[in-house]
């Protein structure tokens, strides 16, 4: 019985054995699941809260927009200039642009043209362009575009620098104790502050490129003369053309010369009839007459009076020999050979 007793004992301490060793294994692998579980979702936590920040760090910097600076040059024929540039400053200035600079004049042969730079937005260049296009007969058309993105970027980077550095010479400036360090602190501060207003400026143009197109529009009334263009070879239509052409020029010169001397001229010739005509009334003209027509005769008298009689005396008494002188020359015939 006792025999007996132990194998139901030892029977039983194994089965309850095997069951506390079953129920053991059952919540270690329940929470072994529930632990993967958890660890998975701890891990996806943690993955995604990492994939957060990568993902923030892990993106592409912002690309700045780019940075384009367009240009054209359009030519149009019109037989009306002056329309042309009221039409072309009232479409830029519909376009929210403005005329930056103009230029009329005509050429040697009187032909108006002119030039006329405007500053579109870039959104309305292309139509900006269609609609100088149509203003007359469209002779040429340059359109060109510049990225100066890498420019800009440099730059805009280069001043950033720079405000920081003078940022820490003011700096070192707030901590200087002697002279020699305050005066060699301010002489840096000023190169460096020359650089970033440099830079500053450089980053100003080229922004305003940027930020407004530039067309040059050149209007000009048919056969005029483009500025610039190459000289045709030399021919005999064309030299008689240019003769004629200076002749012309020549003669307009000296007709501005005329009407530029006729009024002296003819104040100077009323002003000489004038004083002919005093001339004659004046008391002394008829003494100054006569002394004049004396002067053409013969010596006139000096005190006014007449001496024809006395001359004539003279002249008689050395005509006449006197009876003495003959006498003198008769005995004198006389005397010996």
């Amino acid at each position: 019985m006792l025999l007996a007793a132990s194998v139901v004992v030892a029977g039983c301490s194994a089965s309850s054995g095997e069951s506390a060793a079953g129920d053991a294994a059952a919540p270690k692998g329940a929470v072994a699941p529930s632990r993967a579980a958890d660890g998975r979702t701890a891990g996806g936590g943690a993955a995604e809260g990492a994939a957060r920040p990568g993902e923030r760090g892990g993106k592409a910097p912002r690309v700045a927009p780019s940075q384009i600076i367009r240009t054209a040059t359009l030519t149009v024929q019109t037989k009306d200039v002056a329309a042309g540039l009221a039409r072309a400053r009232a479409a830029v200035d519909g376009a929210g642009g403005y005329a930056a600079d103009e230029t009329t004049d005509r050429d040697p042969q009187g032909h108006d043209r002119s030039r006329i730079v405007l500053r579109v937005p870039p959104e309305e260049y292309d139509a900006v362009l269609g609609r100088l296009s149509g203003l007359g007969k469209l002779l040429s058309r340059e359109v060109s575009a510049k990225d100066v993105t890498d420019q800009v970027v440099d730059v805009d980077s280069r001043i950033k620098s720079q405000r920081a550095s003078v940022s820490r010479v003011r700096a070192l400036m707030e901590k200087a104790t002697t002279i020699s360090d305050i005066v060699s602190l301010e002489s840096e501060l000023s190169t460096r502050e020359s650089n970033l207003e440099s830079l500053e400026a450089e980053l100003k143009s080229l922004k305003e490129r940027t930020g407004m197109a530039t067309v040059t529009l050149l209007l000009r009334q048919p056969d005029a003369e483009v500025p610039g263009a190459p000289e045709e070879p030399a021919s005999f239509s064309g030299a008689l053309s240019g003769g004629w052409q200076a002749w012309k020029a020549a003669l307009r010169w000296v007709l501005v010369a005329i009407g530029a001397v006729l009024p002296f001229a003819v104040t100077a010739a009323l002003l000489y009839v004038l004083w002919r005509l005093v001339r004659d009334r004046l008391p002394g003209a008829s003494r100054v007459r006569r002394r004049t027509a004396g002067a053409g005769g013969g010596p006139a008298p000096a005190d006014g009076v007449d001496q024809a009689p006395e001359t004539s005396e003279r002249t008689g008494a050395a005509a006449a020999p006197t009876a003495s002188d003959a006498a003198g020359r008769g005995e004198g015939d006389r005397g010996p050979r």
